[in-house]
Parts: structure tokens; sequence; C-alpha cells
């Protein structure tokens, strides 16, 4: 099934979902939308993914489309200026490849080249201009990305995206120690581990460039706001974590909070499912909750003066795109071949995936 089918029609394509992963109230309270730039930026994505040497040109050829990667940030960063989105749509593209070289250097043991990409990586993030022609294409996809992002708004916000992709790139690194002897976090440890391996303060710092304004500290930090990016993020860290377990499972993962349920809680595989659902609904609840808080502080920043109505346009949007993440993620999950697992020849290996991709051999 092709993503957004019916994105510019009133036709809807009924499309199947296992009752275990249905959430009726985000088909019902949390439109779809999806950005008019989206053919475009599926367009040039697929380029960039060529040109970057990302993905072999028979896999981009074959999959790329099909696994939706624009999909999921044209029916989030809706209002974004069509540049900033390109960029967001290629570092996004670019995280997901990078996601499976990760789990392909674990599968095949090759410490030593995720230790030097990690290094690398590093680099690239804090000098990206020097970086555009690296060897690696993973370095160099960063490199160019980055150095677009980089180019929106001002260096406090350069140096904030940096220090919360640091620490991602120090989450993985966790990841990739306890896949290597085989260590299940407890739900705890699991649960901050992922707000990094999932990333939650890029994707929300990346609500800026989308509305256009660079949001200071008293803002971004109210506890309202945050709160309301903290929820969109978890709900979906959360629901990928429902959607994905059968794929990990099959991988012999570690990671996935259903997995921690069943080795630290005692939980069976059907408990630990359920218990999921309830975090994820409760995600929503708490949620709606949040945003009605959140847009009446966007009302109090609206004082009369230019900067305080800007602001409060500013964090409208940013409200709004954290409400169109929780459809976005949704339907990503069921349309993506990133989590077709029963169609796959191996249920361990994603056909999407150069499966010797670079790195010690």
């Amino acid at each position: 099934m092709h993503a957004f089918p019916y994105s510019t029609t009133s036709t809807l394509t009924a499309i199947a979902i296992p009752p275990s992963l249905s959430l009726p109230v985000i088909e019902a309270a949390f439109p779809r939308q999806l950005h008019s730039y989206w053919p475009r930026l599926q367009e040039k994505t697929r380029t960039w993914l060529l040109e970057k040497r990302l993905m072999p040109a028979d896999k981009v050829e074959e999959y790329a489309d099909g696994l939706c990667y624009t999909d999921l940030m044209a029916g989030y960063y809706i209002g974004a200026p069509d540049d900033v989105l390109q960029a967001i749509a290629d570092y996004s593209a670019w995280f997901f490849v990078w996601d499976d070289r990760h789990d392909r250097d674990i599968v095949h043991g090759r410490a030593g080249a995720w230790r030097q990409l990690r290094f690398r990586l590093h680099a690239a993030l804090d000098s990206p201009l020097t970086h555009l022609h690296h060897e690696d294409p993973l370095v160099a996809g960063l490199a160019d990305s980055v150095a677009r992002l980089y180019s929106f708004l001002s260096d406090g916000w350069n140096a904030r995206f940096a220090r919360h992709f640091h620490a991602v790139i120090e989450a993985y690194d966790r990841e990739f120690r306890n896949r290597t002897v085989g260590r299940v976090p407890t739900v705890e440890e699991y649960l901050a581990l992922r707000r990094l391996t999932f990333a939650h303060w890029i994707w929300t710092d990346l609500l800026e460039p989308s509305a256009g304004c660079e949001l200071p500290d008293q803002v971004r930090k109210h506890p309202a706001f945050r709160r309301a990016a903290l929820l969109s993020q978890e709900f979906a860290a959360w629901y990928n974590d429902l959607c994905s377990l059968p794929k990990e499972i099959a991988g012999d993962e570690v990671h996935n909070l259903g997995l921690s349920l069943i080795k630290h809680e005692g939980l069976t595989l059907e408990e630990a499912v359920g218990e999921i659902r309830r975090r994820v609904q409760e995600c929503i609840l708490q949620f709606l909750l949040a945003e009605r808080d959140a847009l009446r502080f966007a009302d109090r920043i609206a004082d009369g003066t230019v900067r305080g109505k800007d602001l409060s346009v500013a964090v409208r949007a940013c409200l709004g795109n954290m409400r169109n993440w929780f459809s976005s993620v949704y339907w990503f999950h069921h349309e993506s071949g990133r989590y077709m697992v029963d169609c796959w020849d191996d249920r361990s290996t994603p056909p999407y995936v150069n499966n010797e991709a670079a790195g010690e051999k």
C-alpha cells in the first residue's frame, strides 16, 4: 500500500490494521495532513540517497518510495518552507540508513567499524563543511544534511542541535554494547535510553526552523510546551516499539519496551503488548491535556507586542505539528515496508539494507 494514496481527495483507501495496533482515537481525533511539497520531496530525497551513495541504486529503485521516509516528515512538519522540509527529510532518510548500518555492524560483529564511524559522526556534526566529501557516504551524508539544517537559524540553535545529536550518537553506542553482550536494559533504563535513540529533542528542535522562528528558553522550556513535546515523542517511540516488536524479536534485539517488560517485569508477550498499548493510549490522553495548557500559554505570550505575536504564532505552529506527529507516525507504521516483516524472505534481515555495508569485513 503506497503512503498517502488519498491525501488530496475525499476517498479513503482502507488499510488493514491488526487489532493489537489499532488506535481508533488517532483515526478519529488526529486528522491526517500532508505538506503540499511532498511529491517533489519524495523525488528529491530519492535522488539525494543515490547521489550520496547512501543506498545502492537497486535498493533505491525497489524500496525507497515504499519505505515512506518522506511521507513521515511531510506529515509532520506542515507549514515548513520547502527548503527546510527538504533538509529535514534528507536528514531523516539519512537517520534510517544510519540505524540500519548500526544494526548490520552489530549483526556482523564489526566493533572496530562502529567505533570509527561513531568518532567520525561526532566530528562531522561539529564541522560539517569539512566532511562533505568524506570517503564514507554515511559521514558525508550527515555533513551535507546538517550543513543545510545549520543555515536556517542562529549559531545558538545549531549548538543546541549538535549537543542533542552528540547525545544520540553516544546512546547508539550504549545500544551497540548492550546488543553485543545480549543485555536487556531494565524498564526505567530503557525509557531513558529510548528518549535519546529515538532522538526526541532533535525532532522537537526541528519544529523551530519549520515555524521560521527560534524559540527563547523561557518559551521552549515552559512546562506546558515541553510536556506536550515530550508526550508527542514518547507516543512515537512506544508505538514504534509496539509495531516493531516482531521484527526485533526476529533480529535478536534487546532494545524494546516489550522486551524489557518481559525480561525484568515477568510479563508474558501478550501482557507486554497490552502494557505498551496502555502507555501509548495514556500518552494520547495526556497530550490532549498538555496541548490545551500549551495553547493557553500561547495566548498569554501574545501581549500586544510584535515579538509577542510572532512567538505566539510560532508556538501554535509547533503545537500543531506535535499533534500532526501522532497521525504521521501512526500511518507510517502501517504503510512503510520497514515494518512488514511477514513479507520478508528472512525475518531477521530487512530486504532494503545492504547486508554487507561499509565496515570491517
